[in-house]
């Protein structure tokens, strides 16, 4: 570090980490957006929340999944048919009816009854 420089750790402003947690950054991404290393930003999770990386960027991140479930809903409002269905199946427990003509299921249980009488046979 050349003398007068901001050492590393100050270069990191916590606002800014947590809205790149929120926006689902990896510790690569955030460490290359503040010009850092990797081991200074875990350096500098444990001195701000006394945590590692990863237990803060599992708080953080859950920013990103209520901002994206807000997304979903407002499309599902404006009349996106697909996201209302989706949500519906994750959210509603609601599946798509899907019918097997049972002549099929029968033929196929007959030939493989068969076959299996014909390798005893053998």
């Amino acid at each position: 570090m050349v003398k007068g420089d901001t050492p590393a750790k100050d270069k990191i402003i916590k606002e800014t980490f947590e809205k790149l947690c929120g926006m689902w950054c990896t510790l690569v991404e955030i460490a290359d957006f503040f010009g850092v290393s990797e081991d200074t930003v875990e350096s500098w999770c444990k001195d701000t929340y006394e945590m590692t990386f990863s237990e803060v960027y599992k708080k953080r991140s859950s920013q990103g999944n209520i901002s994206l479930r807000r997304w979903q809903l407002k499309s599902a409002e404006k009349g996106n048919v697909t996201m209302q269905i989706w949500l519906g199946k994750q959210h509603l427990n609601q599946k798509e009816k899907v019918e097997v003509e049972s002549d099929t299921n029968n033929g196929i249980l007959k030939e493989l009854s068969e076959a299996l009488k014909n390798a005893k046979k053998d």
